[in-house]
């Protein structure tokens, strides 16, 4: 009888355990609970956007503020991020937080997206709206793949929801079977997206988005870091994809925003110049510390090289315009200069700035993505609260885009000198000289595009891109009161790409590491 008792007992305990173990839980969603409605697949590409956010991507403090220091446009005296380190030479698979976070975070909004793309057709919904969030995933994913295959070649081309059993020992694709996936995503999602939405949903993918990212791409393919051969189809390829954006512009309402300093003010966000942005909403949501860096900390510090890069504004450069004096250096510059840099003798938030303060580290600051001006103000913005939006394309970027591409695949004839000169035209800058040759071209596009961007993080793939990084990043960088306070190298052997993470290398042994890290 006793043992009649243990066994009924047990055989409770079993019963019990058994449907314990199946019982579903009414204080979170699981797997099988969350992809039954609208609402929770709308939810869940909320959370593909999101990731843009995180400070491997495009937000968080200001990592696209601190790209530009990795180039001779700006110093990161603290080396946020390590972005320090990449800038000296000196960064190693180990050493550079953004090297790591970058991978990293690409990866969860690729995780969410492959997770979207699946499971959504499990959803009884209206068919539109479903082809729409699956083609709003296929963007991003390829956005978040752009991200990986620009900064560290080949990598592992994963397309199904996360499983770290089965993608834990993937080796890495080719970069050009990352790319052909890519440019497969944006194509299948142009096909899909709206040319424009309702104001309730901007910030969303639109068909211009997706051949504004698709003509980045192909002009990465076609320049002389990937194109070795110099191949005119990779130029007419880019050249055809920026010119799909110029002529959606109509009925997309794209434009050049009027005023360059107000361009990026979050009070004209979404204006007709942005194609895409990360939307940004503080305190709210999330927000980014645009403000506070340009304000105080100053780790974007501006350099001299920026500086006396800008043309007078009679469009010819210091050394030979009329315009140029050298008792005041910073008279009669290209108008975007004192739209972009804070500078000694100028007045920022109502005090004088002085070569010493309130800048110490070059004596210059980075006004773009800020509110503040020469105004002053009690208005002010700390931590993470930035409102700002990053603008990942904008219209401006499509027009340099084209001219370039152009420039190489059929030399400057007139659509190039439209494209470039009506960027410089709002910037009240003279239109370029009739006659440039090919090479000449080649040269203003860059520099068109090096002041044209200041400050908004595209000039380090521009240089890689060209591969003129070796020649402009081996150098000596100064302080305000001209003491050294780095010394850059760049070995074009090996920094033209990023090491792979040696965090993600631990756990998975079949990624093999780029050449000489």
């Amino acid at each position: 009888m006793k043992s009649l008792y243990i066994l009924c007992f047990v055989s409770l305990l079993c019963s019990c355990s058994k449907k314990a173990l199946e019982t579903t839980p009414t204080d979170r969603y699981t797997e099988e609970t969350f992809w039954v409605s609208e609402r929770n697949a709308v939810a869940a590409l909320s959370g593909c956007y999101a990731v843009m956010t995180e400070n491997g991507i495009f937000g968080g403090d200001a990592t696209p503020l601190w790209e530009e220091t990795v180039t001779p446009n700006a110093y990161n005296y603290i080396d946020e991020m390590g972005f320090n380190a990449i800038a000296s030479g000196t960064h190693t698979a180990v050493n550079s937080l953004i090297i790591y976070h970058r991978w990293n975070d690409a990866y969860r909004g690729i995780g969410r997206c492959n997770t979207l793309i699946s499971k959504i057709t499990e959803i009884s919904m209206n068919d539109n709206l479903r082809n729409r969030m699956i083609a709003e995933a296929k963007f991003l994913r390829a956005l978040y793949y752009t991200v990986l295959e620009t900064y560290y070649g080949g990598v592992p081309l994963i397309l199904d929801p996360p499983d770290p059993r089965a993608h834990g020992s993937l080796p890495r694709n080719s970069r050009e079977e990352v790319v052909t996936q890519i440019l497969k995503d944006i194509d299948e999602a142009a096909s899909v997206l709206p040319v424009t939405y309702p104001a309730a949903d901007k910030g969303r993918a639109t068909k211009g988005a997706a051949l504004g990212l698709k003509a980045r791409i192909l002009l990465f393919e076609a320049s002389p870091l990937i194109n070795t051969t110099n191949d005119i189809n990779k130029h007419t390829a880019a050249v055809n994809a920026a010119k799909a954006v110029m002529d959606l512009a109509p009925s997309a309402k794209y434009d050049l925003f009027p005023n360059y300093r107000q361009l990026l003010f979050p009070a004209n966000e979404n204006n007709p110049e942005v194609v895409f942005d990360v939307q940004f909403k503080a305190p709210e949501l999330t927000g980014n510390s645009f403000d506070l860096i340009g304000r105080q900390f100053n780790t974007n510090a501006p350099l001299q090289d920026l500086v006396t890069s800008y043309d007078m504004a009679d469009g010819l450069p210091a050394d030979k315009s009329p315009l140029f004096d050298p008792n005041d250096i910073y008279k009669n510059r290209d108008p975007r200069f004192y739209q972009t840099i804070v500078f000694p003798g100028d007045t920022f938030m109502g005090n004088l700035v002085t070569h010493l303060a309130p800048f110490t580290q070059t004596g210059y600051a980075l006004k773009k993505y800020t509110v503040y001006d020469k105004e002053p103000t009690t208005n002010l913005i700390g931590g993470l609260q930035s409102p700002t939006n990053y603008v990942v394309i904008r219209y401006a970027d499509i027009l340099l885009m084209y001219a370039e591409a152009r420039n190489e695949a059929v030399g400057p004839d007139q659509s190039v000198y439209d494209a470039v000169n009506r960027v410089r035209a709002r910037a009240q800058m003279p239109d370029l000289p009739a006659g440039l040759s090919k090479a000449e071209m080649r040269e203003a596009i860059r520099k068109e595009r090096r002041i044209e961007f200041a400050g908004e993080g595209f000039y380090y793939n521009d240089i890689r891109r060209w591969k003129t990084a070796e020649h402009v990043m081996n150098a000596t960088i100064y302080d305000s009161e001209n003491n050294v306070i780095q010394k850059r190298t760049f070995n074009p052997a090996r920094d033209y790409w990023w090491p792979i993470p040696q965090a993600e290398r631990d756990l998975n042994p079949e990624l093999t590491q780029n050449s000489l890290y």
